[in-house]
Order: structure tokens, then sequence, then C-alpha cells
């Protein structure tokens, strides 16, 4: 099996920024000891503070998959509720 990429772009709504990165920033280092996390590293736009990149790598996207379902983001769905403008989820995969 592939590993899997993920890129995640999350932009919160205009005065959710604050929230929206406290409860980003709380998902790290919980899902960095998840089994298949091989990489989750979070990142804020330089030029836009209210957009935010998760780059990560998973040993396989049923792993992955796991992770999607754990308690952590259903916690992190619940308290960023109405403060999300965008969120894109992309899977991938390393060609070089």
């Amino acid at each position: 099996m592939e590993k899997l990429t993920i890129v995640a772009n999350i932009t919160a709504k205009a005065g959710k920024t604050a929230l929206v990165k406290a409860e980003l920033e709380k998902l790290v280092e919980i899902t960095r000891a998840e089994k298949g996390c091989l990489q989750y590293d979070l990142h804020q736009n330089n030029e836009n503070p209210a957009h935010f990149v998760f780059y990560e790598n998973w040993e396989s996207r049923e792993l992955w998959q796991t992770h999607m379902g754990a308690q952590h983001l259903k916690d992190y769905m619940a308290a960023t509720d109405g403060s999300v403008n965008l969120f894109t989820l992309n899977e991938m995969t390393r060609l070089a």
C-alpha cells in the first residue's frame, strides 16, 4: 500500500482566527501519537492569518480514515462549528 499524503486547507471566518488556531493546535500532539501517523504539521499563512494548512503523511489510507473518525476530531468540529469559512481536503500520492 502506498503512503498517503493529506493537504488540508482551513480558513477561519472573520473574528474566529484565534479560536480556530487554538483548536487546530490541540489536534497536533494527539494526532502525531496515532498509529500510522508519519507527519502532521500545521502551518499558518503569513499574509492571511485566517488560512491554515495541515500537511500530513500516513502509512496508509485506512489508518488515516481511522484518524478521521477519532474523538479529538469530533471535538474539534464541535468547538469550531460555525467558525470555519472554507475547508478543503486533498488526498495525494508522492510522485518524486
